[in-house]
């Protein structure tokens, strides 16, 4: 299996994103004109459509909305993770995530359930994954 996994391509608009999740903060955008929250990042709000967006620091708290255990995958640099949890989070910020789910047993996995940010990857790469909130 390949050692090396992809790598995001980072631009003007996703950079501030990944410098944050590399800091252990989940940052989503905010418009400032309708005030709705929106994820993943863009350079307009999805709502409204006005420009610049504003970076605002999540929750990080939410509910599994859904999930897929990946016993196998097309692409040799990820078999090695096999098997893990795809995860859709609903964020208290009222917006959807896709993710993974990391350190609950697969049996103990529930849609609803409350899940908190936590941050893991490969290299320099790091990325907001999701794990059972204890606390609700």
């Amino acid at each position: 299996m390949s050692d090396t996994k992809p790598q995001p391509i980072l631009d003007q608009v996703s950079r501030e994103w990944f410098d944050a999740a590399r800091e252990g903060k989940l940052l989503i955008q905010r418009c400032a004109a309708c005030e709705r929250f929106q994820f993943y990042p863009r350079a307009h709000c999805i709502h409204c459509f006005a420009g610049r967006p504003e970076w605002h620091e999540a929750s990080g708290r939410g509910r599994l909305h859904t999930f897929s255990v990946v016993y196998q995958t097309p692409n040799p640099e990820f078999a090695d993770d096999c098997p893990y949890v795809l995860a859709i989070v609903d964020l208290e910020e009222d917006v959807r995530m896709t993710s993974r789910l990391v350190d609950v047993a697969e049996e103990d996995i529930a849609c609803d359930m409350p899940v908190t940010v936590t941050f893991g990857g490969w290299d320099e790469l790091s990325l907001p994954f999701f794990t059972a909130d204890g606390s609700a």
